[in-house]
Formats: structure tokens, sequence, C-alpha cells
């Protein structure tokens, strides 16, 4: 690497202590901040310049430095390299600098640079292509989206393992750099989307853009020209009348703002929360809304005021208004109709018209409704089911021959009527035992038909001794009737007998 000349006010500096003050090499070393050496070969080279102490009255900066460094320069004997060349070569797989010095020196070696200059010239011509431009942001402008790199752990308290790890939200107006922070249980299209419409409502208003990263939940398809957005994410801007511009691919400066803010929120937050536990993602939100407070009211460093005085001064009179209501998330699905006319939905199944077997529809789906959409018109709305395994079935969907053989609880019930209230009961278990009756429908049908078999009467009193026994189970009963022991009150359910043996210790041996 050159050596660095040393500036011209040092130079004086030394000039002066030495020839006014009178000070050892060592002493104007300590009050210059400079080597030893350094001192010794300005002196010299001062002597080598024909100049004398004090200097002439018409001896300018440059005239000294090209005195006392002159003959030093001799980058201009050197032939300098083609660097925009070199450049577009190092953008090759497996192309290094050494080489590039090496064929550049072939060409002559008495006037190339050594490889440690080379490489010290062709850094400052890097640096002098790089610029960067100051960005002006407008009040109300834009929305810088990101999410911290760090999670915080939710712990489960009574096993104390980790359950997820919760992702952290960071998003900040340009020009006032007010931030809101949220913990999300994900990173997913939901979470993505609701956290937005927190921010929203946080900030009182809507900003004309929204900047986000190039995330799955925000961009199905990323490109520098014209990245494709997915759906609902568009939907959700659309209903608050603002638009998306994802920052281009590898290029933070897009989102500067964000980056820095979300650099504050894990020094300022995060690090505070690193000797916390949470249980729940709300004790999280709750303890993240008390520091965000104090983030958002301490004053800068650099702007005049806190975060909250400049929002309040610039960005907050130049959002648009919120709209009506909140944006309600909503899950766009494509569903094949099976052969049981129900579309599936989160393990949970929904019935269509019967027509539609085979064909594909649309499902889209709130926390409390699902529309299913054939050929865009409306087919079927049902209440939206949380509990996986079930079905919601309406009859108008269904064929006419399943309607008439359709069984439900209280044809069941009807019908163990007619035979006896022990059976009768016995069907009222089955039913109750389940979390859904529809579940039940095969065992009591099961228990039913035994009378094809055994008749009425039989499986009333088999229902009987099954109460008496507090087992009012299909095999329980079946066992009974299989036996013939459904009148017989020694029969305990089982077909195991007492064995009686000398060997054998009762219970009085215990007493």
């Amino acid at each position: 690497m050159a050596r660095k000349r040393t500036e011209m006010n040092k130079i004086k500096d030394i000039l002066r202590l030495r020839f006014d003050a009178g000070l050892s090499f060592r002493d104007i070393s300590k009050c210059c901040a400079v080597g030893p050496a350094t001192v010794s070969e300005v002196l010299s080279r001062f002597s080598a310049s024909g100049l004398t102490w004090p200097l002439p009255e018409h001896c300018s900066d440059t005239d000294l430095e090209n005195a006392v460094y002159k003959g030093r320069n001799v980058s201009r004997h050197k032939r300098q390299p083609d660097f925009v060349a070199m450049h577009h070569e190092l953008k090759r797989k497996g192309m290094t600098k050494l080489l590039l010095w090496q064929e550049y020196r072939e060409e002559d070696p008495a006037t190339a640079y050594g490889y440690t200059q080379f490489c010290e010239h062709y850094g400052r011509w890097v640096k002098t292509q790089k610029r960067s431009m100051r960005q002006l942001h407008v009040a109300g402008d834009k929305l810088f989206i990101d999410y911290c790199g760090p999670t915080v752990p939710i712990i489960d308290p009574n096993t104390g393992e980790v359950l997820y790890e919760a992702q952290i939200y960071v998003a900040t107006l340009g020009a006032s750099n007010y931030t809101y922070v949220e913990a999300m249980r994900s990173q997913q299209l939901q979470d993505w989307i609701m956290a937005h419409v927190h921010a929203f409502t946080f900030f009182d208003g809507v900003p004309q853009l929204l900047v986000p990263d190039n995330l799955r939940s925000a961009v199905t398809k990323a490109s520098p020209y014209g990245p494709i957005l997915n759906e609902n994410y568009a939907r959700m801007a659309r209903h608050y009348g603002t638009a998306i511009m994802p920052a281009r691919p590898y290029k933070p400066k897009d989102k500067s703002k964000v980056e820095n803010a979300v650099l504050i929120v894990e020094r300022w937050i995060l690090m505070r929360l690193r000797h916390e536990h949470f249980y729940t993602l709300s004790s999280l939100n709750q303890r993240i809304q008390e520091l965000l407070f104090e983030l958002n009211h301490r004053k800068q460093r650099v702007h005049p005021g806190s975060r909250y005085e400049l929002y309040i001064r610039l960005d907050k009179p130049a959002l648009m208004p919120l709209p009506a209501y909140a944006y309600e998330y909503i899950d766009s699905k494509q569903a094949r109709v099976g052969p049981d006319y129900h579309v599936l939905y989160a393990k949970h199944a929904y019935s269509v018209p019967h027509h539609l077997v085979g064909k594909n529809v649309m499902l889209e789906v709130t926390a409390q409704i699902i529309c299913i959409y054939y050929q865009g018109n409306v087919i079927a709305q049902h209440p939206r089911k949380h509990h996986p395994g079930g079905f919601t079935t309406v009859k108008e969907h269904m064929p006419e021959a399943h309607v008439k053989q359709r069984w439900n609880a209280e044809r069941l019930v009807s019908w163990a009527n007619n035979i006896g209230s022990g059976c009768r009961t016995v069907i009222t278990s089955q039913l109750q035992r389940r979390q859904h009756p529809e579940q039940a429908i095969k065992s009591c049908l099961a228990i039913l038909t035994l009378t094809n078999k055994y008749g009425q009467e039989r499986l009333e009193a088999a229902c009987q001794k099954a109460l008496l026994l507090e087992q009012p189970h299909l095999k329980v009963i079946a066992n009974l009737l299989v036996n013939n022991k459904e009148s017989d009150n020694s029969f305990t359910g089982s077909d195991e007998q007492t064995v009686n043996h000398q060997n054998i210790r009762g219970q009085h041996y215990y007493q």
C-alpha cells in the first residue's frame, strides 16, 4: 500500500516546533501525534527542498507541498491498468486480482505497479464509481415494512419447551421515522396481512405507498422491474386505497428506512427482552408496546424532537383516512368437489350442489364464513367451522335419493323409542358421547339393526342389561345377544369364569 502524505497543517507544525521552539524529534512526535520517522522524513525533505524558515510570504501550501514532495509522485511514470475491463473481468467466476495483475505486468514490467499498489489503485477507482443519492421522504408518502432477524421464543409454561419463535414485524413512516412493532406467530400470509391492518390502525391513517421486502407473503415472483404481487396482499391494499411497491432484490437502499428501524428495534427493544420469558403472544406484545412507546417518544440525535412529534407535525396530516371498516382477511383457495359433493378446507368438509361433483371451485374463507364460487357465481355459503374431521351438509345440496335415506339423531332416537326405553337410552348415550352426533350414526345403526336377527324384545332386554352393567356399548350388547345372556343376572359382560384352586389365594388371605 502506498504511504499517505502527511497533512499540510502537521508539516507546518513540525517545522514550527523544530525551528521556532527547538524541540527534539521525539517531543515533536508527541505534540503532533505522528511517528518520529515521519518527523525525520518531513525535516529531511524540507532541507532538500531549498526553502528556508520562516517561509517566504509568497509560499502557498501548494508550493510547500510540491517542494517537500518533489519527485515522490512516481505514479505518473507508471502505466495505469484498464480498471473498467478489470472490473468486468472480476465478475467472472474464478477470476482473481492476482491473475489480472500478472497479465498486466507481462506487458511491460518496468512501468507496472507492484501487486499491492495495483490492488490499492483499483480499490480507489471502485470508490469513485459508487454514488449514494440522499433520499427525500415526503410526508405521508411511504411506509417501509420488514421483519427483524432475531425472534422471541414463546414458552409452554407447563413443560418449559419452546412452542414457536415469534416473528417481529416492523413498519416505519418515511418522513417522521414513526415506528410500529408487533410480534406475530409466523411470517405466513394471514399474519403478514393482519400486521398491516394493525399498523394502519396504529398510525390512524394510510400511506400512499407500501414498500415491503420480497418475502413470499408479499411477492409471488420477484423482479427488479415488474414483481408479481400476492393476490390476497393486493386485495388488502385495494381495500385501503394504497399501492404496493416492493423493494428491488438485493437493493437494501430501497428500504433503508426500515433497515435502520429494524436495527434500532433489535437494539432498543429486543435486547431489553433477552432475559425475559413469555408464555403467550399477547403478553409479549404488551411488553413490546411499552418499550415502543418509549422509543417513539425518545428525543432523536439528528432530527429535532421525537418520532412522535415529527409524526404529529408531518405524517399524520398527510396520511389518507382509514376506511369505514377494517380489512378482514380472506383466504382464497381452489378445491375440487369430491364424490360425496363436499369440498375440504382446514380438514373440515362443506357441501356443494351434488351436480358439481368433480368440478373445480373457488373458496373464499374468513374467520366467520366460507363462500364457494363456481364460474364466478356463489353456489354455497356455510358458517366457518374450526374443528377438524367434521362435515357440514345442506339438505338442498343432496341428491333426492340421499335425502330419503339420510339418518339424523332425531330419526335414530325415534326408532329406538319404538323398541323400548332401554334402547332409547343407549342410543341417546351413543349420540352424546361424540363431539358431533353425526359421528355416532354408524354405531347407532349397528345397534338398531340387531332387531333384524334377534327381534325387538331381546334387543331391549340386552340394552337394559348393558345399562345395568354401565357399559351401553355395541360390543357388550352384541355379546349378550350372541350368548343368550340378556336375561341372565349372573352375566358380567365377559366370558371369563371364576377359577377356584387351592393354590389361588382369595381376598380373605390378605385380611
